[in-house]
């Protein structure tokens, strides 16, 4: 009897040990399974999604690539204003044929001729935006070799200075060092608006991906719920508390949701690889997104907003540089439909020789100047339209910017009442949805209690799920009002500062 009960106990022993083996195995598995399932899928918040559209996305790189293509041209602008140094030549000038001669009794004869001509210029100028004209010092040096007769000549130019400068000309120079400082400042500007342009197209992504889960877990709960009644109703059915049309109807929503779960799961699918793509993702896991609370509530003062967009845009500088070229054509028109002449001077010395050093042995004196002028006379009125049509070109772009400027502002005063308004809207539409949900669970508790009827219980589900996704769509409007009125005015009023890099004067020739 003792070994009975022992080997009884043991067997209790090992089934116990068994069962907590198992359990425990299982609970592993569950646990493994859980952490790969979290692996598998993202979680994101909307900034968290912004940022990486900043960092990482296509729209974000070319906005980079522009501005560092509009720092590189401002590099050169200011470039061209610096004293430049260059070498140039001809190294060899060799040529062997034969030239025609004209002889003394008036004949030509062709000679052979063979030689050498190279020659080496090195020189130093200086642009001058005030004038327009160019500023130069230049050395020189010439090497002539004639094969035929053995012999080797130096000339050369061991020092000038000379000038050419334009006389009752326009002076593109001088409207280059008013223009180009505003492009170059519009282009940085240029680049903050594509990022917030990059975070709005961001929030657009991510509500369309969020309303689109949203959609997905009403569809999946819609039809669990319509399984659970479905059940509930076929007992109730044999108990004979509701008709088999209410049947039939309960079996018509289940239907109907299973239908619109398996729609749901394809525009999530969709919306999600919108994503991925505007972001630049090749992963494979899925993306679960936080529903975004609203911004804390801040008042937005127009005018201040009005200013900070005419400090920080590009499109506020554009108005500038885009009535400075007007006015830049209409001058050019008028210059050069009058007189237009040109001065060049040179003076230094020269000297000539066997060898290179003779050419710098007591050289003479080397002067040159020279003045070009063109005078219209008779132009049957082709000067006076030219003018004409550019003075209407630049009245046009003058009356263009004003419009430009009324509709710049107009879009400010807009979005600033739009994003007030949805402020309140938002909290309207979340006390909606809890009302919503929690008059579902009880028209539910009263289905299931034989309280309520289909129809009402119904009606109750569209308006859960109305108010669930009205509440997303309010929560998206608001946020691309947000995201709209940075792009807008490139200042951020919820921490009333400038974003990074909004307003700086870039135009600078250091």
């Amino acid at each position: 009897m003792k070994n009975f009960f022992y080997t009884l106990s043991r067997w209790f022993v090992s089934l116990h040990w068994f069962a907590f083996k198992t359990q425990t195995g299982m609970i592993f598995l569950f646990v493994v399974y859980s952490i790969t399932i979290q692996a598998q899928t993202q979680q994101y918040t909307l900034p968290e999604v912004v940022q990486l559209a900043r960092e990482q996305s296509i729209s974000a790189k070319q906005a980079a690539t522009r501005r560092n293509t509009n720092y590189w041209q401002y590099r050169s602008f200011v470039a061209d204003f610096k004293p430049q140094l260059s070498l140039n030549g001809t190294l060899p000038g060799f040529t062997r044929s034969f030239i025609e001669v004209v002889q003394p009794d008036g004949t030509i004869s062709f000679q052979p001729v063979s030689n050498n001509n190279s020659m080496l210029n090195m020189a130093l100028t200086q642009n001058i935006a005030a004038t327009g004209g160019t500023v130069f010092v230049q050395q020189q040096l010439q090497r002539f070799d004639d094969f035929a007769r053995n012999n080797t000549r130096y000339n050369g130019i061991p020092f000038a200075v000379g000038l050419s400068q334009p006389l009752f000309r326009f002076n593109e120079m001088k409207w280059s060092r008013k223009i180009e400082p505003l492009r170059f400042q519009e282009g940085n500007q240029q680049y903050l608006s594509s990022l917030e342009e990059v975070a709005l197209n961001a929030t657009n992504y991510y509500f369309d991906l969020l309303i689109a889960q949203v959609n997905l877990q009403i569809a999946e709960k819609n039809r669990s719920n319509n399984d659970t009644l479905y059940k509930i109703a076929q007992q109730k059915l044999q108990l004979g508390k509701i008709s088999q049309n209410d049947l039939l109807q309960l079996q018509m929503g289940l239907l109907t949701a299973q239908k619109d779960l398996a729609s749901a799961q394809q525009s999530a699918a969709v919306a999600s690889l919108r994503l991925k793509m505007y972001l630049s993702m090749r992963n494979e896991s899925s993306l679960a997104l936080a529903i975004p609370q609203e911004a804390p509530e801040f008042i937005i003062d127009t005018q201040v907003a009005l200013a900070e967009a005419y400090a920080n845009r590009a499109d506020a500088v554009g108005f500038q540089r885009r009535l400075l070229e007007a006015e830049r054509d209409s001058q050019k028109a008028r210059k050069e439909n009058g007189l237009n002449a040109s001065l060049e001077a040179a003076f230094g010395f020269s000297n000539q020789g066997a060898r290179p050093g003779e050419v710098y042995i007591n050289p003479q004196d080397r002067e040159f100047v020279q003045l070009q002028f063109t005078l219209p006379i008779m132009t049957w009125g082709r000067n006076k339209a030219r003018t004409e049509i550019a003075r209407a070109n630049q009245e046009f772009v003058q009356q263009s910017v004003e419009q430009d400027k009324l509709t710049f502002e107009q879009e400010i005063f807009t979005q600033v009442t739009l994003l007030q308004m949805l402020q309140k809207q938002v909290k309207l539409t979340k006390l909606t949805d809890e009302i919503a949900a929690n008059r579902y669970q009880i028209a539910q508790d009263r289905f299931i209690l034989s309280d309520l009827s289909v129809t009402d219980l119904g009606i109750a589900t569209q308006e859960k799920a109305r108010a669930r996704r009205d509440y997303i769509l309010a929560l998206r409007d608001y946020w691309q009002a947000y995201y709209s009125l940075r792009l807008l005015t490139l200042y951020d009023f919820e921490k009333n500062e400038k974003l990074a890099g909004a307003g700086e004067a870039n135009g600078n020739f250091n």
